[in-house]
């Protein structure tokens, strides 16, 4: 795109650091102007120097510099740019900003700005999944502060999980997605998608769970980035990669997964894919259970929360609540009475008998379940069915 656009990078201690030099000269060949705030953690791992060299303008660095102050100002440096972009943003940062704390000149810049706010997450992977993260990131999102990734990987410390910058080529379409919104309608909208199975421990080594792929739920969300939505997905253990330009919140129990989607409220849409397992055991085996002279053990089982009509009758309500049906026998009218139960906006029902091949495979056939009618799909393959679901969600969203 050609764009005289002002992009105001705030890059963050970390790491990635390293990335915003190159992100510096990917956001010019995209035709943006792009100035500079280096903050002392960054430049732990990059020089003033080298990014002044790409930007071709003075990087701020010192919020008490009398210089700067006077020929700019924290006030005007945050309101000159179109949007403040922060990579990386450390999890330091993230909650330094959901405080409203201003102690030196990035936080003092992001306080006093009137301009949008685009982040992008990078630490290690138990940072980004520790509870406190997650409600600052939450708290910033529900301030109107979008994000881009973490995305999952191996990162620099050498572990792998989720918290990886996202890459430069999906930051650069983020930032062409904000200012091109005409094609996104979901633009300035935020979902939150549930995909993937849950396991329910029994003890150490084993679990409950089902055959859920996530490859639905994970099509559903990518979808949804893909109009311009802010999506948080949040999934149960997976095979899969997470999806570009979508925030990815890894869980492992039903319990797991309901703490995560509460955090994540508000959103504008909620989208419930995962196949939650409806039981766990009352009391995990703290050890593995051995075999021995008293014979099988009895496991008893307590039902798991239900996270869709959890979500479909919270105080902050999303505008449209979504949930999936997916039944081996008798589908539309267990659809039906489940759409009455829960409490949802509309169900997508779907055949997971062994002989449909849906669970674990590559295509779906659905049937849109609503108060006042039902609307069959075609079978195709589980990507189609997300991009229509998905304009039929933007398309709920828009008419309000």
């Amino acid at each position: 795109m050609t764009s005289t656009k002002r992009i105001l990078l705030i890059i963050g201690g970390g790491i990635a650091a390293y990335k915003s030099l190159e992100l510096i000269r990917r956001l010019q060949d995209a035709g943006y102007s792009v100035r500079a705030i280096l903050t002392k953690g960054g430049q732990e791992f990059i020089t003033p120097l080298s990014v002044a060299a790409l930007t071709g303008e003075h990087v701020y660095t010192d919020l008490f510099s009398l210089t700067d102050e006077a020929e700019m100002g924290h006030i005007r440096l945050s309101r000159e740019a179109d949007l403040v972009l922060v990579a990386p943003a450390t999890a330091n940062l993230m909650a330094k900003m959901a405080s409203g704390m201003a102690d030196d000149l990035a936080t003092t810049t992001l306080l006093a700005t009137d301009k949008p706010v685009m982040l992008c997450p990078a630490m290690n992977v138990e940072m980004w999944a520790k509870p406190a993260t997650q409600r600052n990131i939450a708290q910033l999102h529900n301030d109107g502060v979008t994000s881009v990734g973490p995305d999952a990987g191996v990162l620099a410390c050498g572990e792998e999980g989720a918290g990886r910058m996202s890459d430069i080529p999906d930051i650069v379409a983020a930032v062409d997605g904000f200012f091109t919104s005409d094609d996104q309608p979901l633009a300035g909208k935020r979902v939150l998608v549930t995909a993937g199975p849950t396991h329910e421990a029994i003890d150490p080594v084993r679990y409950i769970a089902n055959q859920s792929s996530g490859k639905q739920g994970y099509a559903v969300a990518e979808a949804l980035a893909a109009l311009g939505a802010d999506v948080v997905l949040v999934s149960g253990p997976t095979q899969l990669p997470a999806p570009k330009g979508v925030t990815r919140v890894d869980v492992i129990s039903a319990m797991d997964m309901l703490d995560a989607c509460e955090n994540a409220l508000p959103v504008d849409a909620a989208i419930c894919v995962a196949a939650v397992a409806d039981w766990r055991l009352d009391k995990a085996g703290q050890v593995k259970l051995k075999k021995g002279t008293n014979g099988t053990p009895e496991l008893k089982l307590v039902e798991n929360p239900d996270i869709l009509a959890t979500l479909s009758k919270a105080k902050n309500r999303p505008q449209l609540v979504v949930g999936f049906a997916a039944e081996t026998h008798d589908v539309i009218q267990h659809a039906r009475a489940k759409l009455s139960r829960k409490g949802c906006d509309f169900i997508v029902a779907n055949d997971v008998s062994p002989q449909s091949g849906v669970m674990g495979g590559d295509q779906n056939q659905v049937t849109l379940i609503r108060a006042d009618g039902t609307d069959e799909w075609p079978k195709m393959t589980k990507t189609e069915v997300a991009s229509k679901l998905a304009q039929h969600i933007a398309d709920e969203l828009i008419k309000g």
